[in-house]
């Protein structure tokens, strides 16, 4: 589900929570755990099948979105591609999906800058981007992001002008949505390994933009 940003409003926000997480155990967590040694007890799963999978998701890590936003910047053919049909696009890199999400990629222009979130939990493009931040699945990122999704980014140091649009993107089970952001300027010539060196995984999430570092250039 996609949505542009709401009107305004004139109330005072101060008693939001922060976009922080906690030492302590989450909710997620908490269930996670319980689900885990429920369906243990019940045979549904063994030790066996839990460590692969999670064999499976340490092997997913932000280096492969970056690799295809890399990928998107420096072949237009590609990017169409990817820009139609995500998941086939980071197939064609290699990068396998162990689910049957679908893959929706979504490309920060001067006009629009895009956010990703999940409303109802935290649901997120594992198999390109890895494990979720734990901001991520909190509640007053997943609550305000589709409420006050400028002053969100604020927070994370993202300044959008006024005259930019932000589209909110809620993911589903069965949809997830990677951001495709834009290429920072002066990187002309610069090699795909460079390119993705600069994408981070909060860029891919829509939280923050590309910038060039200035060593790096």
């Amino acid at each position: 589900m996609m949505a542009s940003e709401p009107h305004a409003h004139d109330h005072d926000h101060l008693d939001h929570a922060p976009i922080t997480a906690e030492g302590r155990p989450g909710y997620y967590e908490v269930m996670e755990t319980a689900v885990r040694e429920l369906l243990t007890d019940k045979g549904y799963l063994t030790a066996n099948d839990i460590r692969h999978q999670i064999e499976v998701l340490d092997s997913r890590t932000p280096a492969l979105g970056a690799a295809v936003v890399a990928r998107a910047w420096t072949d237009p053919a590609f990017k169409a591609r990817l820009l139609a049909d995500g998941r086939k696009g980071c197939e064609e890199l290699g990068i396998s999906f162990y689910d049957d999400t679908q893959l929706i990629v979504l490309e920060n222009t001067t006009e629009v800058h895009n956010l990703i979130v999940c409303t109802l939990c935290s649901c997120y493009p594992r198999p390109v981007l890895g494990l979720p931040p734990d901001w991520y699945k909190l509640k007053p990122y997943r609550a305000r992001a589709v409420i006050e999704p400028r002053k969100v980014l604020a927070e994370f140091g993202t300044i959008i002008p006024a005259e930019v649009e932000i589209r909110v993107s809620d993911s589903t089970a069965v949809v997830r949505y990677l951001v495709l952001p834009r290429r920072p300027d002066g990187t002309d010539g610069w090699s795909e390994d460079q390119l993705a060196a600069l994408v981070t995984r909060d860029a891919m999430i829509g939280v923050i933009p590309v910038t060039l570092d200035k060593e790096a250039a």
